[in-house]
């Protein structure tokens, strides 16, 4: 499991389906990361960065320092993929700039295997810039496309996303059907079954709302 810290306006907040704000964590973003540094990753987005709207870099340099961070939002220029290993990022995410081109440019310079691309999908199409613009391509022909150009694919369906109302099974399966890349999904978690079950097919999940409304169980 990987937890999910999202930082909006210099705080941790779980959105759902990427736009209404459910929580707002009162605790420093620094203090609650803690919590989970014993994980082997956590996944850290900047949402003012990835709807072009500011950017919550010093947190996410702070919080690389006490996680293993895997990071995200708004990753769109190599200069920003370095100050993002820089500041300690284990990994990184792309997802508007996830294109042959960027991408071959960013594999010059860092192993394929620190390069997650995210495959954002509202309504079986892919999202891009903060989930605010459709495109006309499904997740499954992003991820033929750019399978040679990254080590893993995040899928996250945005319309089950915090709801905890269960996950899109179909999609997951087809995409871990037609690429051999490592395989993370996100959106709609809701239980441990769902967990194991997606582990058991070798699939990581990454885990927001399930875990910060302790409906998974106690985390500390």
């Amino acid at each position: 499991m990987i937890p999910s810290i999202d930082l909006l306006d210099g705080r941790i907040v779980q959105l759902q389906q990427g736009r209404k704000v459910k929580i707002w964590v009162e605790e420093e973003p620094l203090e609650f990361a803690r919590r989970f540094s014993s994980f082997p990753e956590t996944q850290v987005i900047d949402l003012n960065a990835a709807m072009e709207n500011g950017n919550n870099k010093e947190i996410v340099r702070d919080l690389c320092r006490v996680v293993n961070a895997r990071v995200g939002g708004g990753i769109r220029t190599k200069e920003n993929a370095e100050q993002m290993f820089r500041a300690g990022a284990k990994k990184i995410i792309i997802g508007t700039k996830a294109n042959k081109e960027f991408l071959g440019l960013l594999l010059k310079s860092f192993d394929r295997n620190r390069i997650i691309v995210a495959l954002d999908s509202y309504n079986g199409k892919v999202s891009v810039k903060g989930w605010k613009e459709s495109t006309e391509e499904t997740p499954m022909e992003r991820a033929e496309k750019l399978r040679d150009y990254c080590g893993e694919f995040l899928y996250t369906c945005i319309e089950k996303e915090g709801l905890m109302k269960g996950i899109d099974w179909q999609t997951i399966k087809r995409l871990k059907s037609i690429c051999k890349n490592e395989l993370s999904v996100a959106g709609g978690i809701s239980s441990q079954r769902e967990i194991k079950e997606l582990n058991a097919l070798g699939i990581k999940t990454v885990v927001g709302m399930a875990l910060y409304t302790k409906k998974i169980g106690e985390f500390k």
